[in-house]
């Protein structure tokens, strides 16, 4: 199960370590619930990402987790920002991260927004909507990419799907075509064409389907459009993590490969001009290298089947499994390799019949103790609520034995700050 860890995790005899530190050193230091971010893990997915696609612009799905320090170290290995709010392109600004490595998305963009993307000097903005033509050209904005909708359905939980027809993503192919020939008239630069099909993909195979037809789709507009290419082509992001031992999942090297290969035999088929390549990850930057911690509380049998743990967090800071029937698994952080005899169901302090792990084998837990979830870094944070009134966790990044905070725990004062008298 070690394998679904950060790569700096490691087990001894003082129990579960991260980045050199041990998981309950950082409980009993920063508090719990907490989600601790191995900065080797991090790096390591940024670089895996440029090593497999040297020419392309790699842009870090911010919305995953929306931090000032993951941003800042991201920008440090070369990669940019996707955002689609005011909030994550002001994040991206304070990060640093220069406009020729911005890209602004987003199903219903405001004027303010659009202004801010030109403001920014953003590289692209994708337009998703068909009055976003005229609107973005008002807004000063001047290089855009068409988002077009492949009409493919992903092997993921239909939440997380966003390319298949019908989807609220992007536009049918024949309104796409038409944003393109309107963009010329409203002043802008048509760069290129956006799809992006869903999130936690698994395997390749929707990936690839979705490609070559983008590749059909590319070489129609050339048709239709009097030989206009795209010169820019961005794939989303997608690539999934292990979130327990049974999933499997590419390699960023696997997944970006097979890709590019399919993008390149589709233009050569087509005989169209090469584009520059655009990126999008986000959960495979960050999910892996993100654990999760939390404090037991009470352990009680509730049947002849179900023992519960219960944790100090819950859907409040995790509302995937909630959500999308995510699926997790989860250790002792003291004693991750003791023989476990028993499964156990963890669920949260919020009121609902929530469950974080549903039957996972643990060693025996009690009040106090440190229970670890792996691959927790992606949309965990990022979807997090004050639902019961419970104040949001803090996020530290662990390196060469060292914990530095990067996000604060809220305080009860921080979440009733908003509330009028």
């Amino acid at each position: 199960m070690l394998d679904l860890f950060p790569d700096s995790a490691a087990v001894d005899e003082h129990g579960l370590s991260l980045g050199g530190v041990r998981a309950s050193d950082l409980a009993d230091e920063f508090g719990t619930p907490l989600v601790a971010y191995c900065e080797q893990t991090l790096r390591g997915q940024a670089r895996a990402y440029l090593t497999a696609a040297p020419e392309a612009l790699v842009v870090y799905g911010s919305k995953a987790f929306p931090n000032l320090a993951i941003l800042r170290l991201f920008a440090e290995e070369g990669l940019g920002a996707d955002v689609s709010t005011l909030g994550e392109l002001e994040l991206a600004r304070r990060a640093g991260i220069r406009g020729e490595r911005l890209v602004v998305h987003g199903n219903n963009k405001s004027d303010e927004e659009l202004r801010a993307a030109a403001g920014a000097g953003a590289a692209l903005v994708a337009l998703d909507a068909p009055d976003e033509v005229e609107r973005a050209a008002a807004a000063g904005v001047r290089r855009v990419l068409v988002r077009v909708t492949a009409g493919i359905e992903a092997d993921t939980h239909e939440s997380i799907r966003t390319g298949y027809q019908g989807s609220k993503f992007g536009l049918p192919p024949e309104d796409a075509l038409e944003a393109l020939r309107r963009t010329t008239a409203a002043g802008l630069d048509a760069a290129g064409l956006h799809v992006h099909i869903g999130s936690q993909l698994l395997d390749t195979q929707a990936a690839r389907m979705t490609v070559e037809w983008l590749a059909a789709f590319a070489a129609a507009c050339r048709s239709e459009l009097g030989g206009w290419e795209p010169a820019v082509v961005d794939l989303g992001g997608g690539l999934g993590v292990r979130h327990v031992p049974e999933e499997d999942a590419p390699s960023v090297d696997e997944f970006v490969g097979e890709l590019l290969r399919r993008l390149e035999r589709g233009w050569e088929l087509h005989g169209l001009r090469r584009p520059l390549v655009v990126l999008e990850p986000g959960r495979s930057l960050v999910g892996r290298g993100g654990v999760a911690l939390y404090r037991v509380g009470a352990v009680k049998r509730a049947s002849e089947t179900t023992t519960y743990v219960a944790v100090d967090g819950g859907m409040s800071d995790n509302p995937r499994p909630q959500l999308y029937g995510a699926r997790y698994t989860a250790v002792m952080a003291e004693r991750p390799e003791t023989h476990a005899e028993h499964a156990y169901t963890v669920s949260g302090k919020n009121c609902e019949e929530e469950v974080l792990v549903r039957r996972v084998l643990l060693a025996e837990p009690r009040r106090g103790d440190v229970l670890a979830i792996p691959a927790a870094g992606a949309y965990t944070l990022a979807m997090s609520s004050n639902y019961n009134l419970l104040p949001r966790p803090a996020a530290v990044l662990v390196a060469d034995g060292r914990a530095r905070l990067i996000r604060r725990r809220e305080t009860l004062d921080d979440v009733l700050a908003l509330d009028e008298p």
